[in-house]
This record gives structure tokens, sequence and C-alpha cells, in this order.
């Protein structure tokens, strides 16, 4: 079978998934007849449920396991039996306790207001083309690491720093999986003669080994100070502060640092990888689903209070624990890209599997969760399908499934204890960003899983285009300010898109009013605005001059200046307007899906000297986005 690894090496899931199709969810994987490698690989909910409920005992981890994760040290991945079971009563206790919740609650708003936020603000300014899954790695290593340690790294700002501890674990989960893919014999030899993955893996964990050491001298050394000052030391709140307490009471501190150093790694894979790529995978899978995307604005905005209207907002987790939808979505794009994309077990005494398969001691066993969403026998035949509407029940909340057919978070007593971080994290940054921004997926750029223990994108997740929903300015006022100031969207089409719904608004934007005298077609694309009507009016579309002081515009070769009589007393659906006072309405029709619409916009205020009467505003260039 040595042949078939090598050939397939650049699409392991894809052709496991196949392998699985042909031979009913469950076959056997020989290695070379030198290496003593046999592997079951399994996608049968009903083998999986016998393994991790059933006959949960005699299917540990096992030797194999630790082999190939022993960067992981003695950490709760990588133990059995006793060890792990103490271990995953304290991270339990830690991890539900109120205390902890609510540094998580302020951890995520910290991070949204003063990383994501800052960040996507840079982007639209910028123009910049930016990776989405090196961006939600930055936030979930910040997050994860603030919460582990009590240290934000400030990986997630706009100068996109190298941070080494996330390069090392990189380069470690590409190795571990390079593991799996190859006898011991190979990879052992690769090991000693430093070659290939296992030379990186070599300085990964030099390099992981010293942050995490340096992570634990600074946090004794707090304590120090603390306890210098006779302040008397507090609960932790972080993790680390929490399990410095237990570790104390260990023999030496060559043991301590240990324990330290294998918790902290353990729950820093876990929290930083898996929900950074279920985020990246979710927000493709909406670039690809538009539809999806509408229907969980539509969603956010139903559960805004009514006093608030629908402007520029981040959203508290009790509010997005609320939404059914996005949840089901999320559930959806888990199914098909598990971030853990399989497991490993190993017999402890030989056994027969519901599928009528023998095993033994000898053998390693794999689900191949990627595999398990694929599979028609499993999800019916749409599973192929980016449908969250399978998670939704009649009475419309989430339809809960066994984990032993959705396992992306694990099943039976190894379910993963992070899920409900893992989840109110994606949901609150998901939120925050579907409903204050509009974003665009690189056109041919290309989407495959990559080859790592994590199912990462192999190239990234290349994205133009951020068009804020709603103005900076808007944003930054009071309350009670913030309620005299409506944005309404604008019903922007490209040429080459077709009509309008409205002809009014086709007429403005696919430009069927011919041309101006300059030669210009008189349609928005290309363009800012018309032309600025002092004290009342700007309006979107070409021009001639270039600075919106032409007559020309799609409403007739001249537009007269002046005041209108009558003024809208509230917003307009399909319009355009922002209040300027009480019952006065002038208009602000924004239409342009460049870049740089702030920098002009500002420019065109000031020459008609109305720039302090105006909120910045863009549009979505997606008309079925428009509100």
């Amino acid at each position: 079978m040595l042949p078939e690894i090598i050939f397939n090496l650049h699409r392991p899931h894809e052709r496991i998934t196949e392998l699985m199709e042909i031979t009913g969810c469950t076959y056997m994987f020989r290695g070379p007849w030198f290496s003593d490698m046999r592997v079951l690989n399994t996608a049968d909910p009903a083998n999986v449920n016998y393994i991790m409920n059933t006959n949960f005992s005699n299917f540990p981890k096992g030797s194999e396991f630790l082999k190939i994760f022993d960067i992981l040290g003695d950490g709760i991945f990588n133990s059995d039996s006793d060890l792990w079971k103490s271990q995953r009563r304290s991270s339990q206790a830690l991890i539900t306790h109120q205390r902890f919740y609510k540094f998580l609650v302020k951890t995520i708003h910290d991070k949204v207001t003063k990383g994501i936020v800052p960040v996507l603000d840079h982007v639209c300014k910028q123009g910049i083309v930016m990776d989405m899954q090196d961006f939600f790695q930055r936030f979930t290593f910040d997050a994860t690491c603030m919460l582990v340690t009590g240290y934000d790294p400030g990986c997630l700002s706009t100068e996109f720093p190298k941070i080494e501890f996330a390069e090392a674990m990189d380069a470690a989960e590409e190795a571990i999986f390079h593991r799996h893919s190859w006898p011991e014999t190979i990879w052992k030899a690769q090991r000693m003669l430093g070659l290939g993955q296992e030379h990186k893996l070599k300085k990964a964990w030099e390099t992981l080994d010293r942050v995490v050491a340096e992570y634990i001298s600074r946090k004794r050394e707090e304590r120090d100070q603390r306890l210098e000052s006779k302040n008397e030391e507090e609960e932790g709140v972080d993790l680390l502060t929490s399990f410095m307490i237990e570790a104390d009471a260990m023999a030496s501190k060559s043991s301590a640092d240990k324990f330290l150093r294998d918790t902290i790694l353990n729950l820093m894979l876990a929290g930083r990888d898996t929900t950074s790529s279920g985020l990246s995978w979710f927000f493709w899978l909406l670039s690809e689903n538009p539809k999806v995307w509408t229907k969980i604005r539509e969603e956010l905005k139903a559960i805004i209070p009514p006093n608030e209207g629908s402007n520029w907002r981040l959203f508290r987790t009790e509010e997005v624990n609320k939404v059914a939808y996005l949840h089901a979505a999320l559930c959806e794009s888990l199914r098909l890209y598990p971030p853990v994309p399989f497991q490993h077990k190993a017999p402890l005494q030989p056994d027969i599997l519901p599928s009528g398969h023998r095993v033994d001691p000898k053998m390693k066993i794999l689900f191949s969760l990627y595999s398990m969403g694929r599979m028609k026998s499993i999800w019916g035949e749409d599973c192929l399908e980016f449908k969250p509407e399978r998670w939704i029940s009649e009475r419309g909340t989430v339809k809960h499934q066994p984990s032993y057919r959705f396992m992306a978070f694990n099943a039976g007593p190894r379910t993963c204890l992070g899920k409900e971080v893992a989840f109110t994290q994606m949901k609150v940054v998901a939120a925050d960003i579907i409903h204050n921004y509009q974003i665009e997926v690189v056109k041919g750029h290309p989407v495959a899983p990559s080859a790592s223990i994590i199912l990462h994108m192999k190239h990234g997740l290349k994205r133009l285009c951020f068009l804020h929903l709603f103005s900076v300015a808007e944003r930054r006022l009071p309350d009670t300010m913030r309620s005299t100031i409506w944005l309404l969207g604008v019903d922007i089409r490209r040429k080459n898109e077709g009509p309008s719904p409205s002809d009014k608004i086709g007429t403005q934007t696919i430009g069927d009013k011919g041309t101006a005298k300059s030669g210009k077609p008189l349609y928005f694309k290309g363009s800012t605005f018309h032309r600025i009507i002092p004290s009342c009016m700007i309006q979107g579309g070409d021009f001639t001059l270039g600075d919106g002081r032409a007559e020309e515009s799609i409403y007739g070769e001249k537009f007269a200046d002046g005041n209108f009589k009558l003024k809208h007393t509230r917003p307009i659906g399909k319009g355009n307007g922002c209040c300027l006072g009480s019952n006065c309405w002038c208009g602000l029709a924004v239409m342009s899906s460049a870049l740089h619409f702030a920098g002009e916009a500002k420019k065109l205020l000031r020459i008609a000297n109305v720039s302090d009467k105006y909120t910045i505003c863009t549009y979505p260039a997606d008309p079925d986005q428009i509100y």
C-alpha cells in the first residue's frame, strides 16, 4: 500500500472518503511487509458508538498514539485511564466555572473590539487582500493564549506580526500528520537522521518548549510579587494560574514544570486551531452560499431591540445563543469540514466490531470524521450540500444529532470539554462580521484541505473587498444621537448582472440613459457620485468633471440645485437617506464598490461645504444583501 500513500499524499481525506464509499464505510489498510502496519479505517456510526461508548474501556488512545503525539507529553490528549480521568476532572471544574465563563466573555469582547474591528477597518481602508484563515488563527491564538496563560501576544493587529509560537505549532501539526501516513520505521529513521518533517518537528519542539517556559516563569514571578506585597492570592481566572495551584502540590519543581508545560500545550492546540479552522471553512461556505449569509443576517436583525434599528453593532454572547439558524449553519459547516478530521484508537484486547471486522492490539483504528460527513448512508443523498436546514426542527429549534454521527466535538466520555467555549467564540465572531461587513472571495482562489492533523485550508482563504455596511462615524455616536441617523442601502447591481427589480434603480445602476458629454456611460461602475446639491443632497452615479460639480446626471442633462420643499420623514426602502435633523431627510445615495470610496466622499463633502452634516457610509455590492 506504500504507492497508494505516496500517490494520494496531497489529497488524503478525499481518497479515504472514496474508499469508504466503495467499501461500505470500513476497510483495512496494510503497510509494507516489513512494517507490520495494519490500520482499520471506519466511518460507520455503529463502530464509532461501540468504540467510543459501549466498550470504551477497551479502546484507549494507546502507546502508538503516544509515540506519534509525543510532543504533547502527558497532557489530556495523550493520557489514558486514571491520569486522564484526573486531568479531565480538574479541567472540567475550571472550564465550567462561572468565573471562567465571565473571563471568556470579556476576552472575546476585548479581542473583537481591539482586534477584529480595527483589522477589518484597516483592510477596508487600504484595499488589502487578506487571508481569512490567517486572520482567524490570529484571533483564536490571542484569545486562547489569554484564556490559558492570561497574556495577550498581540498576534491580531494591523501589522500582522509573525508569531514564532504559532508557526511552530503549524510545523508540528504537519509533522504529526506525516507520522500517521508513514510506517513507524520510516519516520523514526527520518528523526534519527534529522530529515524532512522530523527535522521541522525538532525545531518546532524547541520553540514551543522555550515559549511555554517563559509563560510559566513570568506567571511565577507575578505570584511571588503578590506574596511579597502581602496581597491575598485570588483564585486564578486564566487556566495557568489555576493549574499552578495544583502544581504546587507536586514533589519537585521539574515535575510541576512538566505538568504545566504539557497542560498548556494541549490546551493551546485545542483552542487555537480547531476554532480557527471551523471559522475559516464556515465563511468559505457562506461565500459559496449567499442565501445562507442573507438568512443569518435577517435572523440577527430580528434579535436587535427595535429602539436600536439595524445600525452597526456588536452582539453579546447571550444574544447569539438565542439564534438557531446561525448555530445550525455552524454545525453544518463542522459536519462537512470537521477541524479534527480523524480520531485514533487502539484495542487493548481482541474484539469484533458491529461491522463484523476483527481487531487486535497490534492494529490501529482510525475514524475518518471528514468521510463521515460525506456518507450518503449517514446524511442522505444530499450529504455534499451545505444545508443548515437539516439541523432545524419543525419547531424552529436546533436538532440534536448523536455524537457518533456528528463527531466534530468527539464522542462518549472524551467529548470535548471546550465545546461551549468554541461555539461561543464562533457565534460572536460570525455574528459581528456577518451583520457589519460584506466580503468577497478572490476569484479563482483554490480551496482544498491541507495534509495536517487539523483541517486547515491548504492555500488559505484569500478575501477581497471588505465593505462596511455601516459608517465608521455612526458607530461612534452616543445612543441619543444614533437614533437620528438612518443608514439605508441602495440597490447596487453591476452592469453585467442585468436589470434591477426597480426600473428607477435599474436606470441608475445599469446605465440605460446612454453616455455623458464626456463620453462616459451614465452608470455607477467606476464612479463615485453624480453631483452634490449643497445643503440638500449627494447623488450617486457617474459625472463629468469627477468632483461632484457637473450638471449631468442619469435624471437628465440638467439637475438644478436647490432645497426640496417636500421632505421624507422616515426611511424609504431601496432608497437613500441620511437624517440631518428632526423630519429632515437629505439623501446620501452611495453607489460604489470601490474601496477608496470613503476618501473620495470626504473630498466631495468638503467641496460642497457640508462635511459637518453628512455621515460617510458604504453599502454592499450584492443587491441580495440590501436591507
